[in-house]
């Protein structure tokens, strides 16, 4: 059943390409009321993935009274780990080199704000204005949460619900064998928030990956479209079809992110299974791997659930919504 208000979101992100549609399609989406933006280290260092939040906000008309914050700078315990090789060294495949018919940038640098929040600012002030009300949905490394339950973990705690795209649960990884980069990134992280008890929906790999598009096909989208969003999402994408294509092999974008804000908008696109997952931290060749307790079992034998897992995912109504939202 749909609830009759929209759902008040914050989005924590390193944008990223599939980041960056994210946050276009949950500002997209009339289900949502987007509070709060967050910045991490990822896909990109903090500084750029907060310029280029700057930026996206600059295509589109952002609510008004959006909050936005800048969070952590660096994983908890190890050196940053960016993907530059997939989504450009800007974050944004190359948004710099897209020009005009006539020569000049399709898509101007933005000047940022000279005070900027932290995270953590924006998550309490949120929490403040719409207490219980507030779904956190985590796109990057979970490093800001991580801090956040240090620091102030009343406010964690009064998160409605946290969906957090991530993991791989009966998957291969993308950045590792069996790790999937946000996890890969910061697995200390990941585990202090696996542990907080907290109301925990992960959206790893075994769905993100049946939720993707050919080159030909966002073109199809976009060309079929007067919507300046669809020209974005296929200027922003050539780089990591490129990657796909030459590393990986099959040539399709996946939605990961998206599919994660999806969550919040339709909950019956997914089907979720409780687990118990926990994530190794410092194995040499097992480092950010999620692994669920799916043993068959009587469930006291088994490790408690400590998180709801998307398990299944309807494809072809996903693929309609993003195309719909995406490509209006």
């Amino acid at each position: 059943m749909q609830r009759s208000s929209p759902t008040k979101v914050i989005l924590d992100t390193d944008p990223g390409v599939d980041d960056a549609l994210a946050i276009l399609l949950a500002l997209a989406s009339p289900e949502l009321d987007v509070v709060g933006v967050t910045t991490v280290c990822g896909n990109v260092p903090v500084g750029q993935a907060t310029k280029n939040l700057f930026r996206l906000l600059n295509l589109v008309k952002p609510p008004p009274g959006l909050l936005v914050g800048q969070g952590a700078a660096r994983p908890l315990e190890e050196d940053l780990v960016t993907a530059a090789q997939v989504h450009g060294s800007d974050g944004l495949g190359e948004l710099d080199s897209v020009l005009t018919a006539e020569g000049t940038p399709r898509y101007p640098q933005v000047r940022l704000p000279s005070v900027l929040s932290t995270a953590q600012d924006v998550w309490n002030e949120c929490v403040r204005r719409y207490p219980d009300d507030v779904t956190l949905i985590t796109l990057g490394p979970l490093t800001n949460v991580a801090v956040a339950l240090k620091v102030n973990p009343l406010t964690v705690h009064k998160f409605r619900s946290v969906i957090v795209m991530g993991g791989a649960v009966g998957v291969p990884g993308n950045v590792a064998p069996a790790a999937e980069f946000n996890m890969y990134v910061d697995p200390h992280a990941a585990h202090r928030v696996f542990q907080a008890s907290l109301p925990l929906m992960l959206v790893p790999l075994d769905v993100t990956t049946r939720v993707g598009v050919t080159r030909e096909s966002l073109m199809t989208w976009a060309a079929a479209s007067r919507d300046p969003l669809g020209r974005i999402a296929t200027d922003m994408t050539r780089k990591a079809f490129e990657f796909a294509e030459k590393v990986e092999g099959h040539g399709l974008f996946y939605f990961h992110d998206p599919v994660a804000v999806l969550a919040a908008v339709d909950s019956s696109l997914l089907k979720v299974e409780p687990l118990h997952v926990a994530v190794e931290m410092a194995g040499r060749v097992s480092r950010g791997i999620t692994i669920a307790d799916r043993r068959l079992r009587t469930p006291e034998e088994k490790a408690r659930p400590n998180m709801r897992v998307a398990v299944d995912v309807d494809v072809d109504r996903t693929l309609s919504l993003l195309r719909n939202r995406l490509c209006p």
